[in-house]
């Protein structure tokens, strides 16, 4: 029972599964400082206000923060923003460059490794 769980915990996946959950704590920590204090202050210094908490209206005396909401929408879309041009697009381009030509096979790949191999040792 001990050998199954040893093996359990050290299979790959779940380590790298566990990983990848840090490092995505890691970034999102660093994009909502980024967000909270760059971001946010930068479109106070243009728009005027960075929260919108105190926008309220009551119904029967229940309290409808809209303003919270409306401060928590542009945080994600701050947050989105950030994570799509310094993170997804930046990664998508350096993929690119490691991946084949569009219309190279692997097999026309490994022909020209062959064939340059073949010149070198001539």
């Amino acid at each position: 029972m001990i050998k199954d769980f040893r093996d359990f915990i050290t299979r790959g996946n779940l380590i790298e599964l566990a990983v990848a959950v840090l490092m995505a704590t890691a970034i999102a920590t660093l994009v909502t400082s980024l967000t909270k204090n760059l971001i946010s202050p930068l479109l106070a210094a243009i728009g005027g206000k960075p929260d919108f908490s105190d926008l309220t209206f009551t119904i029967n005396n229940a309290v409808f923060r809209y303003g919270a909401f409306i401060t928590d929408v542009i945080a994600f879309l701050i947050f989105a923003f950030v994570i799509y041009f310094f993170i997804v697009k930046p990664f998508t381009r350096m993929m690119a460059r490691w991946q084949p030509e569009a219309g190279e096979s692997a097999e026309d790949i490994l022909k020209d490794i062959r064939a340059e191999l073949q010149k070198r040792s001539a």
